[in-house]
């Protein structure tokens, strides 16, 4: 504009000169219709299954899906799916690796020599990793992408939110003790930039014996409708324990897995 000061803090106009709108953008080739992101304050509490799980739902019905996952240091979405092979491209764009359902999966994993390679990087490069895998990735035309985010509120997430156009997360947590402490930290991220907040995943809610049908709560009773009421999020799904579902990943097979318990969450997907 012929009257910009270059001081873009508080100007509306948003012209080419503003430089406080970070998000990425991807390539002409791509046409991503939603991003969801799915996040956890802490490790180990089953995001990456979760992210996939979602995946395999949305597939299941018919939706082109792809998963970008964005836990670098520590990426178990190949595996779990399966996923192997070299990565190949262009000069300009890398193909990502199609699932038996047609999923399309970009990680650092089919980018390293060996899988259980370590990836010795610190912030600055993992979050262009971040960025090539948005920007330079035939993704192609997607109903869904989702990022599987690293656990905590470090680097790469600040990346992902500051970075992605992203249409809300997914907050994945346990019903141990520190959980509401926990699921706020995420939560307060989130808000902090301005990133919808879809609702509360309860995994590893409980057990349930096959045999005689009986519940047991290995980590005390669920939390999470107190803690959504609480936080003023919505709860989405108490996830079991099932020892099938670790044999499958284990196999690399997870789109075998009998999921119907997401069925509600694709309808909350479906209505975003």
């Amino acid at each position: 504009m012929a009257t910009c000061d270059h001081n873009c803090k508080d100007c509306k106009s948003k012209c080419e000169h503003d430089t406080t709108n970070l998000k990425f953008q991807t390539n002409e080739a791509n046409n991503i219709k939603k991003i969801i992101g799915v996040i956890s304050g802490k490790g180990g509490v089953g995001k990456s299954a979760t992210t996939s799980l979602l995946a395999v739902t949305m597939a299941r019905l018919g939706y082109k899906v792809g998963i970008l996952d964005a836990d670098i240091t520590g990426p178990s979405i190949p595996k779990s799916f399966g996923v192997k092979g070299e990565v190949t491209g262009t000069n300009d764009l890398m193909f990502p690796l199609e699932t038996s359902l047609g999923i399309k999966v970009m990680s650092i994993n089919l980018l390293v020599k060996n899988e259980t390679d370590p990836v010795l990087w610190r912030g600055p490069i993992i979050g262009n990793v971040i960025k090539q895998f948005y920007t330079s990735v035939l993704w192609g035309d997607l109903d869904y992408l989702f990022v599987d985010m690293p656990p905590g509120t470090g680097d790469v997430a600040l990346t992902v939110f500051q970075s992605l156009p992203i249409n809300g997360v997914i907050i994945v947590s346990t019903p141990q003790d520190l959980v509401k402490m926990i699921v706020e930290k995420a939560l307060n991220m989130a808000k902090m930039m301005n990133i919808n907040v879809i609702g509360l995943v309860e995994n590893m809610s409980y057990i349930k014996c096959e045999e005689c049908g009986h519940i047991i709560y290995p980590f005390g009773q669920s939390k999470i409708d107190e803690i959504s009421k609480e936080l003023n999020i919505k709860p989405l799904l108490k996830a079991p324990i099932d020892p099938n579902l670790a044999s499958l990943v284990d196999q690399g097979r997870i789109e075998d897995y009998d999921i119907s318990m997401f069925d509600d969450i694709a309808k909350t997907l479906e209505n975003l």
